[in-house]
Order: C-alpha cells, then structure tokens, then sequence
C-alpha cells in the first residue's frame, strides 16, 4: 500500500489489529483489497474494492477502525470511506501520499512513457474495440498479474519475456486485456507498428495469400510489427499449414527483438494438437493465467458496468445491494454472461435499475437460464453437496439439526432456489418433506451468512461451478 511513512504505520498499526480480532480470512475477503489515498485537505480515504465492500466495512468493522485509527494517529487525520468507483470519479488530488502511490505505480511499470494520441483509425481497422482499455478493465486477485503484466508490455520496457501468453476460461477478460495492451502501446509509441489479429483471421488471410500467391507480402505484414498481438492461439490448433507459418513468423520476431502476445483458452503444455515446435517455443516465454473471477471481482465488474453505463447517459449508477449480489452468485462462468445478465436487466426496466426489487430481477433472468443449468436436479445438488461436506446424502433429508449437517443442508437448500426451477414446497419436500417456509428460511439464512463468511462462499462457488460443469 502506497502511503508515507506516518500514515502507512497507522494504517499498518491497525491492519494488524484488525486480523486478530476479525480473522486472516474476513480481513482478506473484505478489507484486503482496500487502499488508502489521501485527499485534499490532508484527509485521508480508505478506498475499498467495491461498493458491496464498502457497505460491508461500514457495517461491520469502521466504528472499529475509527477507534484503532484514532489510537494510532498522533496527528488526528480523518478518515473516510469511499468505493474504488467514487474515488476515481472525484478530482484527482495532488497530495504527498497520491504522489508517493505514483511513484510506486511507476516503479513497477518500470518506464513512464510520454502519452501521444492513438491512431484510433488504425486501431479500428485491425479490429480493436474503444470499449476495451485498461481504464475499463476491473482487476483482482484472479487477474491482477496479467494485468500487471499486460501494463509493462504495453510501455516497451526493456527485460521484457517474449512471447507473453495469456490463458484462461472463455469470457474472462483476455480480448479486453490484448485489446487495452494494443491501445496503450500505440499511445505510448505512435511510432511503432502494432499489429493485432485473431488466431482465426490469422489462418483464412494465410489461406487467401497461398491462393493468391501473395504469401510473401503477408509475411511482411506480420513480420514487421513491432508489436503482434494474436487472440485465441488455440484456434490454428491442429491446422498444420498455418501452424508452420505462425512458428517462423513468432521465430522471426523474437529473433529481431520485436514482441509477441497471444491469448489462449488454456496454457500451450495442454494445447496437444498444437505442433510441438510452436507449443515449446509459446511455452518459452511468460505463460501467465486469468483465473475465474472470484465473488469479489465479480461485484466489482458489475459496479464498473454499471458506470459505464451511466456514462454513456443510460441511467443513474446504482442498483440494490442484494440485485448486484444475485448476479454475482448466478452468473459464475463468464464475465459475458455477468454483464449480459446485467444488460438484459437494464433493457427491462431502462433508465430506473435502482428500483428493481431481486424477486423482480429473478423472475426476468429466469427465461435466460443455460439449458444446463436447468437440468439440474435437486438429487444432483444433494450429492454435491454431500461429497463436498464429507457427508451422506441421507444426512441432508433426515432430521438431523447439528450444526455439521444443518448448514450444508441449508447451503444445498440455497442452491437449488438458485439453479433449478422448482418452488419452494418442492424443495422442501425433496428435503424429507420439509415445510417451504423451512426453505425459505435456509435460502435467507445462507443470503445472509455468505456476505460476512468468505469460506462459505468459497463453497458455494465451488459447488456451482461443479454443478453448472
């Protein structure tokens, strides 16, 4: 954490403070993504991750903070609380800690290199999308080396790894990441050639040169990038013509210092149709993952949708607490079908999302469930569930109230409200003729506990993505 040396002690002092008394792992889930900045005036802002955070902080643990800050800051700063997206709205405040958090930013980009206006025609051309920046980009733990290391590239540093490939599930940020990499590095040197293409326009523009007998100038074209950045590699996998032709131009480039990046659906050891010469030489370089969003960066996504959105004069940006979470906890699998969840939500009800009640929010997002997801059954979940918890499934239907059994049958109870279409008494009936307002309890019970338990949403996050596999 950026700060100078008094504010980074207090802030350290009551850091510590904090693990004892709420846990590693709360402190982790809730407060260890928070930064602090100062503000004008001399202020100082502790700027949490997302705004689902913040409320969290604010209910649980600022009076405690504002007693431990209090105890350690001789000078008696104030402190306040704000969301990531409301600090970054306000102006920017030229302060010693705002200069000391830029220094360390520069530190690890390595070079500031001076901004110059993008050729945006350029980039259009080759396909890059204006959405797509760094700026829109939403980081955490899941991607924040990429993005760390996508920010380094894009500012031509020298000690660079060549090539650079990222690798992760389909709709997890890697286009966004190669399409802000491409603009920024165009920013930083408009004199440089950066060229991106698609694995797949890659192999039909080859195809077309070989017939047209123009391969020599397509081998110019992709040679003399200064840059070339190639999304979803995977995709000349088992094309033995293009795969040739994509070696000795990655050989040519790396050979001439020139850099390469590509994305891939999964790291290159395990692309086995790849052909082994380019696999190796893919897998020399810096192989670097985009893990599944997590929970946490998942609420944060929507938060930044949901400014986007406003900015472009769509509607207010803001939206029940509860709504934002129902998406985070459904729509697991693809940060595509995160956002596309919230577009349809806000095609429905236009400019007024703040007024959208969570049953309204589930009774429009039912109809655009996965087939998959609504095959399955509630037996299915109970066997989940029960393997998960070293459990047997006949443990989750009896009448069993410890607290061993109670609470994963209450979390399979809350995953079968979420992932199948059946009612509440049909639920319950499936949980040994339980009563439906027994599972509406449960189904309220785990709302409320997953918020402030970072290892039972940790669960449940295994669980769909099990279930939904």
């Amino acid at each position: 954490m950026a700060a100078e040396a008094p504010v980074g002690v207090v802030w350290t002092k009551t850091c510590q403070a904090l693990k004892r008394e709420l846990g590693e792992a709360t402190f982790g889930s809730w407060l260890g993504q928070a930064s602090l900045r100062e503000q004008s005036g001399g202020d100082v802002c502790l700027v949490a991750a997302t705004g689902v955070a913040r409320d969290w902080i604010r209910r649980h643990a600022w009076r405690r903070i504002g007693e431990l800050w209090a105890q350690n800051d001789p000078l008696g700063r104030r402190l306040d609380l704000k969301s990531k997206m409301e600090f970054d709205s306000q102006p920017a405040a030229s302060t010693p800690l705002a200069r000391a958090a830029a220094a360390v930013q520069d530190d690890v980009l390595v070079a500031e290199v001076e901004a110059a206006p993008v050729n945006a025609r350029q980039g259009r051309q080759q396909g890059l999308q204006d959405r797509f920046s760094f700026e829109t980009f939403v980081a955490g733990p899941p991607n924040e080396f990429a993005f760390a290391v996508a920010r380094r590239v894009a500012t031509w540093a020298d000690g660079h790894f060549n090539p650079v490939v990222f690798h992760g599930p389909y709709g997890f940020g890697k286009t966004h990441l190669l399409n802000a990499l491409a603009w920024e590095a165009m920013r930083n040197a408009p004199d440089k050639r950066v060229a991106y293409i698609t694995a797949e326009r890659f192999t039909s523009t080859f195809v077309k040169a070989v017939q047209d007998r123009q391969t020599a100038a397509f081998k110019e074209e992709m040679r003399n990038a200064d840059l070339l950045l190639i999304d979803d590699a995977h995709f000349v996998a088992g094309k033995a013509s293009t795969q040739e032709e994509l070696f000795h131009t990655l050989i040519a480039l790396v050979e001439d210092g020139r850099r390469v990046v590509m994305t891939a659906d999964r790291p290159p050891a395990e692309i086995t149709e790849m052909e082994p010469r380019l696999r190796s030489h893919l897998q020399a370089g810096l192989v670097c993952g985009i893990e599944p969003a997590d929970r946490t960066l998942r609420l944060g996504i929507l938060e930044r949708k949901l400014a986007t959105l406003a900015h472009q004069g769509r509607f207010v940006p803001s939206a029940r607490s509860d709504v934002l979470q129902f998406l985070a906890d459904r729509f697991t699998d693809s940060v595509r079908e995160l956002e596309g969840a919230l577009n349809t939500l806000v095609a429905r009800v236009g400019g007024d999302i703040a007024r959208l009640s969570l049953d309204d929010a589930q009774a429009i997002l039912r109809p655009h469930l996965s087939v998959n997801e609504r095959r399955v059954t509630v037996d299915q979940i109970q066997k989940a569930v029960a393997e998960h918890y070293g459990l047997k499934q006949a443990d989750l239907i009896s009448e069993r109230r410890a607290r061993a059994v109670a609470r994963p049958r209450q979390a399979a109870m809350w995953l079968a409200k979420q992932i199948t279409t059946r009612s509440l008494p049909d639920i319950g009936r499936r949980f040994g003729g339980r009563d439906h307002t027994t599972v509406l309890h449960a189904v309220r019970r785990i709302e409320a506990l997953k918020a402030d338990d970072p290892m039972l949403s940790h669960d449940l996050d295994v669980l769909l993505r099990k279930l939904r596999s």
